[in-house]
């Protein structure tokens, strides 16, 4: 615990939404909420004005359609977030060289180290002013705890929200959590919030009065005691610039259970790729591919496999992941897939069997193709999959047979842009039409058209930024 405020909890107020809300003009001050739209979505942030209904994070979307069936539903944008994101970690590391990243919204500041701040008084001019800045540079706001440990900054960041600052005075942390919930704590989730209940205790205040013996005959040695000692304020975690990662993984669940067992090899060679892409942007590679499962009972299962040494070669671990899925039953129909790949490392170290077995099976195809299979006379290969992994195709194209156009699809939430009407975002579509609001940030809310869905001055777009050049 230090002597001085000089820990700063950053985190930024229903920051999905309320991105969401700053780009779209006519969705300020409304419900909005961001998730996945399919029936087996969950929320992912939901705007104030949405939380008043009942919705919040983690909830089902059916569940919060029935709560607040007026809100705006919006796919994310994960595009557009990180930009933002970078921005605002960037005007963190101005302040110190200590910033440890939780999430694109929430970080911790060692202001200390960064020599902006020793005392109350310049701990709090700097939040104020970070939080001005911030405003200015995105147009978003943020709230800002501060206090003499972690712990504390981000309970004070939670009781200042929204756009609020909140600075614990060393020596008052006890009398400020004494009333608070036992899930204020870092770590009491719902079950042992449960049993703390249960046993008659519901505050941090009681929590403390129990005693640390009591605590760790109820729930444990090492839940106990760190229990005791939070509800006591107590908190010696520093500030980590570097969190290493552990893992790189992608999964998708499903609008319906997957039984095709060709559709489900696609949509793992597709998690398989995006699970490499990943692993790439962060500058890793990785030694055991993970393949997760989780059937039509809830039922999840993990499969595992070493290689030899590190990589980050695709073809790899679409091949380790390919293996991994013969060894798992999936009769009764799949609602979840995902790829990971953990023991990470700085470097690469090529699986060369891995690698001659996916070498001799491409030969092989190629051999296949020469000989008058798939590839047609010009002896290309045909995909054996189409895009988003739908399975291998029933036969070899006729050559000069037209082929149907897939219809286009445009999801709720997502940019466009059209020929005559310029920036726009998609509010819904359906029976082969497709309804669009043109606006951007800054503007006065927008005129909304429909066109059809296949019309050719319409087309997807990249985000625009929330401040500055919107060209």
């Amino acid at each position: 615990m230090r002597a001085a405020p000089t820990i700063l909890h950053l985190d930024m107020d229903a920051f999905y939404a309320s991105v969401e809300q700053a780009s779209k003009p006519s969705l300020r001050g409304k419900a909005v909420i961001v998730g996945g739209l399919g029936p087996r979505g969950v929320v992912a942030t939901a705007s104030y004005e949405a939380r008043r209904f009942g919705v919040h994070s983690a909830m089902p979307m059916g569940q919060a359609r029935r709560l607040c069936p007026n809100g705006a539903y919006l796919i994310p944008r994960f595009t557009l977030y990180r930009q933002v994101s970078d921005i605002v970690m960037a005007m963190l590391r101005e302040l110190s060289p200590l910033v440890e990243p939780l999430s694109l919204d929430e970080a911790f500041v060692d202001l200390e180290a960064g020599g902006v701040a020793f005392d109350s008084d310049s701990a709090r001019a700097t939040g104020e002013r970070l939080r001005a800045d911030i405003r200015a540079a995105t147009g978003l706001s943020g709230s800002v705890g501060l206090a003499g440990s972690k712990m504390l900054a981000k309970v004070a960041s939670e009781e200042a929200k929204p756009a609020g600052l909140l600075l614990i005075e060393p020596g008052t942390e006890r009398e400020l959590l004494a009333p608070m919930s036992v899930r204020t704590l870092p770590g009491v989730g719902p079950a042992t919030g449960e049993h703390l209940r249960r046993a008659g205790i519901t505050t941090v205040g009681e929590l403390a009065e129990a005693g640390e013996d009591e605590l760790v005959r109820m729930v444990g040695r090492a839940h106990g005691a760190g229990l005791y000692r939070m509800a006591l304020g107590l908190d010696d975690r520093p500030v980590v610039a570097e969190r290493d990662a552990k893992s790189v993984s992608v999964e998708d669940t499903f609008d319906v259970d997957l039984h095709d067992r060709v559709r489900i090899r696609g949509e793992v060679q597709r998690l398989a790729d995006r699970c490499v892409q990943r692993l790439r942007g962060s500058g890793h590679s990785g030694r055991t591919i993970v393949l997760k499962v989780r059937r039509y009972d809830f039922s999840t299962l993990t499969r595992s496999e070493t290689l030899r040494g590190p990589t980050d070669d695709p073809a790899v671990v679409r091949e380790a992941a390919a293996r991994l899925l013969e060894a798992v039953d999936t009769t009764g129909g799949v609602r979840l897939l995902g790829v990971g790949v953990t023991g990470l490392a700085d470097y690469t170290q090529e699986d060369l069997f891995a690698q001659s077995s996916a070498a001799e099976a491409e030969a092989a195809e190629h051999e296949d193709d020469g000989a008058g299979g798939a590839g047609g006379a010009g002896g290309a290969a045909e995909p054996r999959a189409t895009v988003g992994g739908a399975g291998p195709s029933e036969g070899p194209e006729r050559s000069g047979e037209p082929q149907e156009a897939p219809e286009r699809r445009w999801t709720a939430g997502s940019d466009v842009r059209h020929v005559l009407y310029g920036p726009g975002w998609v509010q819904g579509s359906g029976v082969g039409r497709v309804t669009v609001r043109f606006e951007q940030p800054g503007s006065e809310p927008g005129r909304v058209r429909t066109f059809r869905v296949d019309d050719p001055d319409l087309a997807p777009s990249d985000p625009l930024p929330l401040v500055g050049d919107l060209s």
